[in-house]
């Protein structure tokens, strides 16, 4: 399972503080306490409103890098951003992300076969979300046929189903339970399958609740990848024991330390 660590974010007041004061330390925090807790990639956002993200981008996955080597996840919706963090990343990325807005791929999975990196592609185009299983699959088709185009393979994809917040859209869990499903039959090698998970929880009470049963129910349908709170211990803890149960991992009488 692939943990993408989420809080390396200038959306968060924390590390917005820590860009507007060039401030490495509460970063390099971040970085090693995530990792710490399990994550073996890491977001990058440098958030919104800055007069120099490609700057702020390099630095920062520059100092992440100066304490640990996980995977990078570069996420802006700049693709001179993007770039940006691409071009000083250490080991192979991954962009996040694109939609499937025939713009957008043709912006980024240039990038995507130049870096030779991984690429999150998010079930939406034009029309917005798409909301219902097919839905969902046929975007994912059409990322993936744009991806052939520029020559981006098919196990380079993340698909992701896309989630909304509970509190707005109750109904649509079933959907991407099922496109979850069903985007590791698209092709051979498989995609990937990847969701942002604290979107569910988004407004609620019970965010921690929401998105451990979410995660669960996401990975018993072949979710591989996640971007999450890896501090949430509860959360890694139902993380850890799914991969025992789907005969992913080995058991053993102490296998949440392990």
């Amino acid at each position: 399972m692939l943990i993408i660590g989420e809080k390396i974010n200038g959306q968060f007041r924390k590390m917005r503080k820590a860009i507007d004061n060039h401030d490495e330390k509460p970063i390099i925090e971040e970085a090693l306490a995530q990792v710490e807790a399990g994550a073996n990639a890491l977001d990058i956002n440098t958030g919104p409103g800055l007069d120099n993200p490609e700057e702020v981008m390099k630095w920062m996955i520059e100092t992440v890098q100066g304490v640990t080597d996980v995977t990078i996840v570069v996420d802006t919706p700049l693709p001179k951003t993007t770039e940006a963090g691409l071009s000083v990343a250490k080991k192979t990325p991954i962009i996040n992300s694109t939609t499937a807005e025939v713009e957008r791929m043709e912006l980024l999975f240039p990038l995507a076969s130049q870096y030779d990196c991984g690429i999150i592609c998010l079930a939406i185009d034009e029309r917005g979300i798409a909301r219902e299983t097919d839905a969902k699959l046929e975007l994912a088709m059409t990322t993936m046929a744009k991806a052939m185009e520029y020559g981006v393979p098919s196990d380079h994809l993340y698909l992701d189903p896309v989630v909304l917040p509970i509190s707005a859209a109750q109904d649509q869990l079933p959907f991407a339970l099922e496109a979850t499903k069903m985007f590791g039959t698209l092709d051979d090698p498989a995609p990937h399958t990847v969701v942002g998970l604290s979107n569910i929880s988004s407004g609620s009470s019970e965010r921690s609740l929401l998105n451990r049963v979410l995660l669960a129910m996401l990975m018993a349908n072949g979710l591989d990848a996640a971007i999450v709170d890896p501090l949430d211990t509860e959360l890694m803890n139902v993380l850890k024991t799914a991969e025992v149960l789907l005969n992913r991992k080995l058991y053993a009488k102490d296998y949440l330390m392990a």
